[in-house]
């Protein structure tokens, strides 16, 4: 027993160092295949079913972002969403969910209502730009799916958010 202990050792080393250079290659590989897709991808082959527009794969959609405590449609806020509307007159057949979040502070139910609110206003503004409702349905998750978990404002602001999935296509 005690002869095979540094036979053991040394398998044991190599294949510790083999899996780590193959994660660190997996990871190298796969990054350069997202920067060489995220240089101009097109619309329709970035939108799939259940594609999300926090993750660029809603096609032309883009998220929108709220003020803090506020389901206001501001000026930058209306531009994403006209842009928004003109993508979704143009494609009939795509139907979307509008998730309504909130960033970290306040309590749950708060930020719940608070999520429903947000989701509201944007559908509300995209049905008055021309979309029907019945392609657009609702849903807050409030502050239970952060996109990012940093406790500063940059993080906050990302995480006030109406962020549309493709629903069918």
């Amino acid at each position: 027993m005690r002869k095979s202990l540094p036979y053991l050792l040394v398998v044991l080393a190599l294949t510790a160092q083999f899996t780590g250079c193959s994660s660190k290659t997996a990871k190298k590989n796969s990054a350069s295949s997202v920067d060489a897709s995220d240089n101009q991808p097109s619309e329709e082959s970035s939108l799939s079913l259940n594609g999300d527009s926090d993750s660029s794969s809603a096609g032309g959609l883009s998220t929108v972002y709220f003020p803090y405590d506020s389901a206001a449609i501001t000026k930058g806020t209306r531009e994403a969403l006209n842009n928004n509307a003109e993508f979704l007159k143009s494609n009939d057949g795509i139907e979307v969910q509008v998730e309504g979040h909130c960033d970290e502070r306040g309590g749950v139910q708060y930020n719940l209502a608070l999520g429903e609110r947000r989701a509201n206003a944007v559908k509300n503004y995209l049905v008055a730009m021309g979309v029907s409702s019945k392609r657009i349905s609702t849903v807050s998750f409030g502050k239970e799916r952060p996109l990012e978990f940093g406790h500063d404002e940059s993080s906050w602001g990302k995480n006030r958010r109406g962020n549309f999935v493709v629903t069918a296509k």
